[in-house]
């Protein structure tokens, strides 16, 4: 249900607006979350947004330069990534966590995910 868009080719210290759309029935969640997998290294957290607030907080690896962000009204979900370097190369996922959890800042208080969408950052 959830379908990311926007990965892509850039070059170093260019932007990309990663978006992820809800396209299946109404997804009740408290929060929803963008995560990343380099190959060969694990999946981890970028950024996450509460669904019914305005609370939000980010990994410290791209606090200042990616920006969380949704449009409760289309269900989508955006993160804006400014001043991309190589080491923001890889597959980006977003996810909608359906239970109350406490940071949503791992894989585990997710539910939902989507199929990734790849970014590679050229140096």
């Amino acid at each position: 249900q959830l379908v990311e868009s926007g990965g892509g080719l850039v070059q170093a210290g260019g932007s990309l607006r990663l978006s992820c759309a809800n396209s299946g029935e109404n997804l009740r969640t408290y929060a929803r979350g963008w995560f990343r997998q380099a190959p060969g290294k694990e999946r981890e957290f970028v950024a996450a947004i509460a669904w019914l607030g305005t609370t939000a907080h980010y990994a410290d690896s791209v606090k200042g330069r990616f920006t969380i962000s949704k449009d409760n009204a289309k269900d989508t979900m955006y993160l804006q990534m400014n001043s991309l370097s190589p080491e923001d190369t890889a597959v980006y996922y977003c996810a909608a966590g359906r239970r109350s959890q406490d940071m949503y800042n791992t894989v585990e208080e997710y539910d939902d995910w989507g199929p990734g969408t790849k970014v590679t950052v050229s140096s």
